[in-house]
């Protein structure tokens, strides 16, 4: 048997694993095969979760799920064919409370699952939208952002490869909002949420894989409203991403947006983000 040479990680906010299911998720994850699925916003219980992974990816494919305790909203997972060595949910230190909004979870992968020369830990991340014109919604946004800037920091120490994914609600720079002089003022695109990602990229040396590969051009955005024509005309957000720590970041060849042909074959608002890394 030939030795597998490319790790293909792949990122979604479904939108519900429900609804992705009876809008046609199962032709996409038949045709593009990757290793480890994220997802974001699965909205279901652990049973209901589940069951999907069962009928979607089949019984023998491992799985690390958050769900929320808020009846239908977030909740994350990851669903992968390599086995998972280690797994968590708690984002740690003082921000126990996001632990049960279903917005973090870990999975951590051997090396000999991956091929890589190091352990793996790959997160799906559900980041709160905010609201501009609501102080605490803001609040819990920053907070959880704060939250997480220290966990990724933690995991990256004694040497592992980190991979973050996920639906972040934040456009980075002017090239990942399509309408940006429009968005100056509304959450996603605020300054105190698009510092975090200065913070990230230009302090800490975390890498944006998406943008590294495709370079200074606007998008490829990942999110379009359901709303009049934003899909058809492209008017477009990048707010979903994987990003990783240096080394990882090196292995990575390709990165992808599976942009749904027609408006009529979406089966989520977002699209999955893949990245294949050499291994």
């Amino acid at each position: 048997m030939a030795k597998r040479r490319t790790l293909t990680v792949a990122s979604v906010n479904v939108n519900g694993i429900r609804a992705a299911t009876r809008n046609g998720i199962s032709s996409w994850i038949a045709d593009r095969g990757a290793d480890v699925v994220t997802l974001q916003e699965v909205r279901a219980t652990d049973d209901i979760f589940t069951t999907h992974v069962d009928d979607l990816w089949g019984a023998s494919w491992h799985r690390m799920h958050a769900e929320s305790e808020a009846k239908g909203r977030a909740g994350v997972a990851v669903v992968s064919h390599l086995p998972i060595a280690a797994g968590r949910i708690d984002i740690g230190g003082t921000a126990a409370r996001f632990n049960r909004t279903g917005r973090w979870v870990e999975a951590t992968f051997d090396p000999d699952a991956t091929g890589l020369d190091a352990p793996l830990t790959v997160v799906s991340a559900y980041v709160h939208t905010g609201d501009a014109d609501d102080e605490s919604r803001m609040e819990e946004k920053l907070s959880f952002f704060d939250a997480m800037t220290t966990r990724m920091q933690y995991l990256r120490r004694g040497g592992r490869h980190v991979l973050i994914t996920g639906d972040f609600n934040v456009g980075h720079t002017t090239r990942d909002i399509k309408n940006w002089k429009g968005n100056r003022n509304s959450a996603g695109f605020l300054e105190v949420e698009r510092a975090w990602f200065d913070r990230w990229f230009e302090e800490l040396g975390w890498v944006d894989i998406a943008r590294s590969i495709a370079g200074d051009v606007d998008g490829p955005y990942t999110w379009w409203s359901f709303r009049g024509q934003a899909f058809d005309r492209d008017v477009g957000w990048r707010i979903d991403y994987q990003v990783a720590t240096p080394d990882l970041a090196a292995r990575a060849t390709d990165s992808h947006v599976d942009r749904a042909p027609s408006y009529a074959e979406r089966w989520s608002d977002h699209a999955p983000l893949v990245v294949d890394f050499r291994i």
